[in-house]
């Protein structure tokens, strides 16, 4: 089952969305995990998705997190795994070297090194010299702003515990359907410790915490706030609401504008080659969000700043604005659903018998089993085209990912006739909507998947008013990240950074 693992790991950070830029990110796992599909019969009947995964013992925490990871030293030391050739071939690997002291607190070459690692293998970046480059110069930074971070963090006595990084990674297992094993591997392939994901996820927990102790009882949201924001939204439930994600870059003073401005049009130029948003906005986003993926959930037309309400507005759901600058810094923002205003009429037609036309545009891909396959490979094989199904959103992208999976065949049947096609086709293709993926199906060649190449139609959704919980929640996190920008930029003013 080592094919369907390896599918499985292409999605570790992968958010849950059906854009291109999500599934060429899958198409560039798939250019080196992909094994052969078809099989000859002089050849045995054994397929990399027959084999089960390989049993891993479980990955035992650390049983002091907080105690490594509030350290002002370069954090969770990781221990370098195993070496191999592939990392015998790179040079840097397990330099000791240090790059930078941040307050006379060294950050060394192999945390650096480790980091870029992380980054390449859980975003899907193209590994090209030029791009890696640019990772690590802001993976430079960003280490530089994590030590500063828990420098101020361990003056403060805040610690993280080992249960509260498990429960993190715990969460992007789950919204990813792996096991802990099946993350491992994936950081393996990359020669990335376990531990340096869980210096991150600390880093980033030790920040929250601070922030909190730090300002939460100094924000009051009081009653009649909240009446007056929800009097402000009750106003503006006929406005168009948006489900929005964020990476935001600070600009601590006005000679930094540029470089920021150069290192926000590289995280977008990483995003729209295929990194998935929510790993480069945890990666890189300067913002109290970055632990929830850039995640800073609903908003109406005209809440934020003019300069991205006015960005927003000029989107489509599924679309990435370019760097836009506004206050404190430049802002990359994510629309992942657009919502029409409260009471708008939509025709709800899921219930209704759908009507094919004489003819559709079709595509097909083949995912050749070879003769009398296992039952354990046809129903891998079927997991892995419902895998498939699941994050594409053009023939195009079904085209471009089927070049990078050997073994794999793709036709384009242009305009077909359903008279012409076979009863099962025609079943499966009964139950799609313009530009959807049919439910995938086991023929004589192999698992079949269609996908309809017309227009998909963007289903609209209606805003719903807010509880006065969420209100209140939403008042609070306005509040405290406001204050947790400014913290920042201060501890960044006065902290003493050498880079070598």
């Amino acid at each position: 089952m080592a094919g369907l693992r390896n599918w499985e790991l292409a999605l570790v950070m992968l958010p849950k969305t059906r854009s291109a830029l999500a599934v060429a990110a899958i198409a560039f796992a798939f250019g080196a995990t992909l094994p052969l599909f078809a099989v000859t019969a002089a050849e045995p009947q054994r397929d990399a998705m027959t084999s089960p995964p390989p049993q891993t013992a479980p990955v035992a925490p650390t049983d002091d997190v907080a105690s490594q990871q509030a350290s002002p030293s370069a954090g969770v030391p990781a221990t370098p795994p195993t070496a191999t050739s592939e990392a015998a071939a790179d040079p840097h690997h397990f330099e000791d070297g240090v790059v930078a002291l941040v307050n006379d607190h060294p950050i060394s070459q192999y945390d650096l090194n480790q980091r870029v690692a992380l980054v390449m293998s859980t975003s899907n970046i193209p590994p090209t010299s030029e791009i890696r480059k640019k990772i690590r110069d802001q993976v430079l930074e960003q280490l530089e702003t994590e030590l500063i971070q828990r420098q101020e963090a361990l003056k403060n006595d805040v610690t993280v515990s080992s249960v509260e990084v498990d429960k993190q990674i715990q969460g992007i297992l789950t919204d990813n359907h792996l096991t802990v094993d099946q993350l491992k591997a994936v950081l393996a392939r990359g020669r990335v410790d376990l531990a340096t994901l869980r210096a991150q996820i600390a880093a980033q927990l030790l920040w929250q915490k601070t922030v909190e102790e730090r300002y939460a009882g100094r924000v009051n949201i009081t009653p009649e706030a909240v009446d007056a924001e929800m009097a402000r939204i009750a106003e503006g439930k006929n406005k168009v609401h948006y489900v929005v994600s964020e990476i935001f870059l600070a600009v601590d003073n006005p000679d930094q504008d540029e470089k920021v401005h150069k290192d926000a049009q590289s995280l977008e130029t990483q995003i729209t080659a295929g990194a998935p948003f929510a790993s480069i906005a945890r990666q890189f986003s300067q913002s109290p969000s970055a632990a929830e993926g850039g995640d800073i959930g609903l908003v109406y037309d005209g809440q934020l700043a003019p300069e991205l309400s006015a960005a927003l507005a000029k989107m489509k759901t599924g679309d990435l604005s370019p760097p836009v600058r506004s206050t404190g810094g430049y802002y990359i923002l994510s629309l992942r659903q657009r919502l029409e205003p409260a009471g708008t009429k939509i025709e709800d037609s899921s219930d209704q018998p759908k009507t094919l036309p004489s003819a559709l545009p079709l595509a097909r891909l083949l995912l050749p089993l070879g003769p009398k396959p296992a039952k354990t490979m046809i129903e891998n094989g079927l997991k892995y085209a419902v895998a498939i199904g699941s994050r594409v959103n053009s023939c195009e992208t079904l085209s471009k990912l089927s070049t990078e999976m050997k073994g794999s065949v793709y036709m384009n049947f242009g305009m077909a006739r359903l008279a012409d096609l076979s009863a099962q086709v025609r079943t499966v293709l009964a139950k799609t909507e313009p530009g959807g993926v049919a439910e995938p199906f086991m023929s004589d060649a192999g698992v079949e998947l269609f996908m309809r190449c017309d227009k998909a139609v963007v289903k609209q959704q209606v805003y719903v008013l807010p509880k006065r919980e969420q209100v209140e929640q939403q008042l609070f996190q306005e509040q405290i990240s406001a204050m947790a920008r400014r913290y920042n930029r201060d501890l960044k003013r006065d902290a003493d950074i050498e880079v070598r």
